[in-house]
C-alpha cells in the first residue's frame, strides 16, 4: 500500500506535468499575440488615426467564453466563473502588453479605489497614470496622452459621482466600457486603539458610506474629506494619531496597518467606473449604450422623449438627471439602454428619440461587464 508520502509525489509529479505544458501554451499564445500585432498595424482607427491594438469587444467575448466553458464543461467547475476569468484577464494583459502596452489614467495616487478598477478592467500589465482630478482623466484622453482613462459614475449607496456626469456633457471621449467594484472600507492607521484615533481622513463619499460605523466607534473624531481614499492614506502614513477610510491597495501601498476591516454600513457597497477613450467600440453581443438627452420645454416632452424605448422593447437600465446649467429647470437626462448603436431596434429608436429631443449626444456602446 503507497505511503502519503508517495501519494503526494505522485501528484506533485503531475501537476508538474500540468505547468510544463501550461507555460507552453501560454507561451504560444504570447507568439500569437505578437502575429497579431503585425496585422494590426495596417488597421488605422479613423478618429485616432493610430492602429487598433485593443478591442475591448474582443477581449469581452474572449472573457465571456471562459465562464461559459467554466459552467458548462459537464462537471462542477473547480474555480468559479468570475476566478477563472480573471486568470485570462491577466494572461490577456501580458500579451496585449506584447502587442502595445496601454497607458491608462485614474484618479490618483496610488492606491485609490480607481486604480483597482483600472487593473481589474486591464489586468496588470497595464501602466495606470495617476492624475490630480477626474477632469484631467478626460483630458489626458481626449488630448491622446494616453490611451484609456477611468472614472467613477456611481455608488449602489451614494448614487451618482456628478462630477463624472458633468464632464461627459462636454467632452469628447467615448466610453468603451465599464467594470463593477466591490467596495471594502478599512480604517488604516498606525494606532494600536481606536481611542487613540484623533482625526480621520477620507474622500466624502466614503465618509457618507461608513457613516453608521463611525457614528457607533468614533462619535466626537474630527473626520476630514480628502480628492481621494489614497490621498488620506498618504496623509496619515507619518501621523500615528491619525486613520484613513481606504482599501486594502492604499494599505499596502503606504504600509498602513488596518484596524477596523469591512467598516462600510452596506455590505453590498458597489461602484460602478466607465472607461473612456477615443475610439468606438464594435458590437460584443453583450451591450450598453450611453445616451445624454435633452428636453424641449413643452408639455409631455419626457413622455414623448421616452415613449419610443417602450415602443421598440428597449430596455433602460438607468436613468438620471442633472442641471445643465444653462438655466433654472433645465436639466439633462443619462441613460443606459441594453443594445448597441449598430443594432437595427436601437436605430430605428434613436431615429424618433432625436424627433423629441432638444439635444441627443452618444457617449458610447461598449461591452457589459464581464467580471
Amino acid at each position: 500500500m503507497a505511503s502519503q508520502e508517495e501519494k503526494l509525489a505522485v501528484i506533485r509529479s503531475k501537476i508538474d506535468r500540468i505547468d510544463n505544458e501550461i507555460q507552453e501554451l501560454i507561451t504560444q499564445r504570447a507568439q500569437c499575440a505578437i502575429d497579431v500585432a503585425e496585422v494590426k498595424q495596417a488597421f488605422v482607427d479613423e478618429s485616432t488615426e493610430t492602429p487598433v491594438f485593443y478591442r475591448p469587444e474582443r477581449e469581452a467575448q474572449v472573457l465571456q467564453k471562459v465562464k461559459d466553458r467554466n459552467s458548462s464543461s459537464g462537471k462542477k467547475a473547480v474555480l468559479p466563473d468570475d476566478e477563472m476569468a480573471r486568470l485570462f484577464r491577466e494572461i490577456m494583459s501580458v500579451c496585449l502588453a506584447l502587442e502595445n502596452q496601454l497607458n491608462v489614467a485614474y484618479l490618483g495616487p496610488e492606491g485609490t479605489y480607481t486604480q483597482t478598477a483600472a487593473l481589474k478592467h486591464f489586468g496588470h500589465s497595464v501602466k495606470t497614470i495617476p492624475v490630480a482630478a477626474i477632469d484631467e482623466v478626460f483630458r489626458e484622453v481626449e488630448s491622446g496622452a494616453v490611451n484609456y482613462g477611468v472614472v467613477p459614475v456611481e455608488n449602489s449607496t451614494e448614487g451618482m459621482v456628478n462630477q463624472s456626469m458633468d464632464l461627459f456633457v462636454s467632452t469628447s471621449a467615448q466610453i468603451c466600457g465599464e467594470v463593477s467594484l466591490r467596495i471594502h472600507h478599512n480604517l488604516l492607521t498606525h494606532a494600536t486603539d481606536l481611542k487613540d484615533v484623533k482625526k480621520i481622513y477620507s474622500h466624502q463619499q466614503s465618509l457618507a458610506q461608513c457613516r453608521g460605523w463611525l457614528s457607533v466607534n468614533m462619535q466626537g473624531v474630527e473626520c476630514i474629506a480628502k480628492p481621494s481614499n489614497a490621498e488620506a492614506a498618504r496623509c496619515v502614513a507619518e501621523d500615528p494619531n491619525a486613520a484613513a477610510i481606504a482599501g486594502v491597495a492604499a494599505a499596502e501601498q503606504y504600509g498602513l496597518p488596518v484596524l477596523a476591516s469591512n467598516i462600510e454600513d452596506e455590505t453590498h457597497n458597489t461602484t460602478r467606473f466607465l472607461i473612456i477613450g477615443r475610439q468606438k467600440t464594435q458590437a460584443s453581443g453583450k451591450d450598453k449604450t450611453s445616451l445624454l438627452l435633452s428636453v424641449r420645454n413643452s408639455s409631455g416632452a419626457l413622455y414623448s422623449l421616452l415613449e419610443p424605448f417602450r415602443i421598440h422593447n428597449v430596455s433602460m437600465t438607468r436613468v438620471e438627471s442633472r442641471p445643465s446649467k444653462l438655466g433654472m429647470g433645465d436639466y439633462v437626462f443619462f441613460i443606459d439602454i441594453e443594445g448597441h448603436l449598430d443594432d437595427e431596434n436601437i436605430k430605428v429608436t434613436l431615429d424618433e428619440v432625436r424627433q423629441h429631443a432638444a439635444m441627443t449626444k452618444i457617449l458610447g456602446s461598449y461591452p457589459r461587464a464581464v467580471i
